[in-house]
């Protein structure tokens, strides 16, 4: 009797795919700087790298559901609604697998709207995307529930900085301006993709007001986390000998102050995402 043939992924599996693999990516790239890699914990003590694997797979599910309803055709702000659900039953499903951990929280935000606005506009390029994904984010969720305001947003009151969603709103500057640029850059200048993509993380390291470094070590570890990341640069980056001393002195500050750029690893990820997606932009997903 013949095999059956097997059925080719669809254009919402596909991308949900591409969703868990740059999750993957981040969370196995290594050494990052006080970040859960194969070394280690990092600054966290509730975390590891299984633990980050096994999240990541669970998402699958959510990152497949937001795109198929892109595929709906609903008007932008009836789209915005339905993904927020869809979110939030990936933050549950996430929960569930992680024992009450939050291990992606804000990568189901940001990975979400990518995925969601590369099916909805259509976008023809990495900044086209990004740009569309702002758009959804700018919109209105009226569903969504009325709680206390996470440390994120407590933070960001506190120092009045933007955090997570404002860099969503304003079209994922970290993405297109300064990890994406600076991932092709690396790669350019023959650092292997390791390397790249550690370079890429501190990137948007260097600019972003990252609300997990202020929830934990305030403004000064902030000022830490951007000038080391952007004296590993000034050093050649991660792949020469000077910015890999650089990287370990950034690692070791960061982990005195307890102090994890989850923000950044978070945009990394979806960085990563952008960086597979743009070839097949707009349509070919």
């Amino acid at each position: 009797m013949p095999a059956l043939a097997r059925l080719a992924p669809s254009p919402a599996e596909r991308l949900a795919d591409l969703a868990v693999t740059a999750l993957v990516d981040e969370a196995e790239l290594s050494p990052k700087p006080a970040l859960v890699d194969r070394r280690g914990q990092g600054a966290h003590q509730d975390l590891s790298l299984g633990l980050m694997l096994t999240s990541a797979q669970a998402l699958r599910p959510c990152f497949q559901a937001m795109a198929e309803a892109a595929e709906l055709g609903l008007p932008a702000a009836d789209l915005r609604r339905l993904i927020g659900r869809l979110g939030r039953d990936g933050e549950a499903a996430m929960l569930s697998v992680t024992g009450g951990v939050n291990t992606h929280r804000g990568a189901i935000w940001a990975l979400g709207l990518l995925v969601t606005a590369a099916v909805h506009g259509r976008p023809g390029s990495a900044e086209a995307l990004c740009l569309a994904a702002g758009r959804l984010a700018s919109l209105p969720d009226p569903d969504a529930p009325s709680t206390l305001p996470s440390h994120g947003q407590r933070v960001a009151q506190r120092y009045g900085v933007g955090g997570a969603r404002a860099e969503a709103a304003a079209g994922f500057p970290a993405i297109h301006q300064r990890g994406l640029p600076q991932l092709r850059a690396s790669r350019q200048a023959g650092a292997g993709e390791q390397s790249a993509r550690l370079d890429a993380l501190l990137a948007i390291m260097t600019r972003l007001d990252d609300t997990c470094v202020l929830h934990r070590g305030g403004p000064v570890a902030l000022a830490t986390m951007q000038q080391g990341a952007q004296a590993v640069l000034d050093a050649s980056g991660s792949a020469s000998l000077a910015g890999r001393r650089q990287l370990l002195v950034l690692d070791r500050e960061l982990l005195a102050a307890n102090a994890s750029p989850g923000g950044a690893a978070d945009l990394l990820a979806a960085t990563l995402l952008v960086d597979r997606l743009e070839p097949r932009l707009p349509g070919d997903l």
